[in-house]
């Protein structure tokens, strides 16, 4: 096969990170944005364009930039979080191509609780028309009665799964994470922060006059933290300029927020493209097992500091180890040799201590705050199972895998039996993603190969 290079696009973009007052809810606030825009600009390419990304970085903070769906080859230092993968771009500093890294860091270092609870939900960047104020800040998709059309389904919230549909319109999901799934038909989706999810819509032939159809997102809520119960709404536009006082408006209606049920069935459709004689890439055989715990833990709050979390104390763990931020970026720490003092390659494979991880929590919920990092070697094939652990109270936990897609070959409800539950794994068709959400009081099992150092 020979590909004809002069028949690809070579794209330049220019993105300047920068701060603007946008006024939503009758409140102005200065966000960041791209280009002056919120949401950002669009860059439109073909499957194997050359894309060169030029940012310069006017904000006051350090901020990265981190493309999801797009796997960055041998360039982790381009990708990825802030002194993780990656250098943070400075202010007044311009690199190769999430916004505001130190803030939030900061203040989740300083007081122990989650990101603040939002003001709203948003479509494109709009509350809609249920929230005060907000009625003119409605998106709104016009569309022609018999044609079909494709969304690419974004969750940009930062912390909140979210169920979305659209009022009497049955969509056909066909890619997850920018990979194509087996088509299947759905009235609402559930996507999780940093996942994206392809659906066709076929706009109805025939449409009562002055019928508004809404499409709205809500949250789905498993834990017992505070979160913002509220809908953000846009339009479904029939030709004319319909409005939100016409006299027929339908909504779609949405599972109730914490609808488990829905959520395991919703996961359990999505398949790769993959069949017993074409079965997935996904490795049959395994070299490295892992088995990390996720939730939360409970540690002292350090005086003079207000903590958020239960009773003044502070949480989040993985295999019950609190992640300490470095003082350099990992992975140019590992490249010079000055890993001494950064950070140690100690990582435990299984939760240093066992215990009924989905049941009564033990007396113990202190974690260990540290920074550490498993070591696996190239090409290696790695199964990973995520089990979810009742601490403090057990929620759903969304995890991206920075630089890789993996498959989800497993997961289910109570603790993982790496004796039993592997019988069960799905190796022909599994989903292949770069997001997953760890189901409340529940697991999930992961497979992938480490070519992406």
């Amino acid at each position: 096969m020979t590909i004809d290079f002069n028949s690809l696009i070579h794209s330049v973009y220019y993105v300047q990170i920068q701060m603007k007052n946008v006024t939503r809810l009758c409140h102005t606030k200065s966000v960041i944005t791209v280009n002056g825009q919120y949401p950002g600009p669009p860059i439109v390419a073909r499957e194997g364009d050359r894309v060169v990304v030029n940012v310069t970085n006017h904000v006051t903070n350090n901020v990265t930039i981190h493309w999801h769906g797009v796997r960055q080859l041998r360039s982790a230092w381009a990708d990825g979080p802030a002194y993780i993968t990656q250098c943070p771009i400075r202010t007044g500093q311009r690199e190769w191509w999430n916004a505001d890294t130190e803030t939030v860091i900061s203040q989740a270092l300083q007081n122990g609780g989650g990101p603040n609870v939002s003001d709203a939900y948003t479509i494109n960047g709009l509350p809609g028309l249920l929230y005060n104020c907000s009625v003119k800040d409605t998106f709104r998709l016009k569309v022609t009665p018999g044609k079909t059309y494709l969304l690419r389904i974004i969750n940009a919230a930062l912390n909140d799964e979210l169920f979305f549909g659209i009022a009497n319109h049955t969509v056909t999901v066909v890619e997850a994470d920018a990979v194509y799934v087996k088509p299947f038909q759905t009235d609402v989706i559930l996507i999780t922060p940093g996942q994206t999810t392809n659906v066709l819509f076929t706009a109805k032939s025939q449409t009562a006059p002055n019928t508004t159809f809404i499409m709205s997102a809500r949250p789905y809520v498993t834990g017992t933290g505070t979160f913002d119960n509220s809908t953000t709404v846009g339009i479904l536009e029939y030709g004319s300029n319909l409005t939100a006082s016409n006299s027929s408006i339908s909504f779609p209606a949405l599972p109730a927020l914490n609808d488990t049920s829905f959520a395991a069935n919703f996961s359990l459709k999505i398949r790769s493209l993959g069949s017993k004689k074409f079965p997935a890439a996904v490795p049959q055989k395994v070299d490295r097992q892992f088995l990390f715990t996720v939730g939360l833990g409970l540690n002292p709050c350090p005086n003079g500091q207000t903590c958020q979390g239960p009773n003044g104390t502070k949480f989040a763990a993985v295999n019950n180890i609190s992640f300490v931020l470095p003082t350099a970026a990992l992975l140019q720490a590992h490249f010079f040799g000055h890993s001494k003092g950064v950070y140690n390659s100690t990582f435990p494979d299984n939760p240093p201590f066992l215990f009924n991880f989905s049941g009564t929590p033990p007396n113990n919920t202190r974690t260990l705050n540290n920074t550490r990092v498993k070591v696996v070697p190239f090409n290696s094939s790695i199964q990973l199972v995520l089990q979810g652990t009742s601490f403090v109270g057990p929620e759903s936990h969304p995890l991206h895998l920075h630089g890789y897609n993996f498959f989800i070959v497993g997961q289910g409800v109570g603790n993982y039996n790496a004796t039993t539950d592997p019988s069960n794994f799905n190796l022909v068709d599994p989903p292949e993603r770069n997001t997953v959400g760890v189901p409340k009081g529940g697991w999930v099992a992961l497979r992938f190969r480490a070519d992406n150092p």
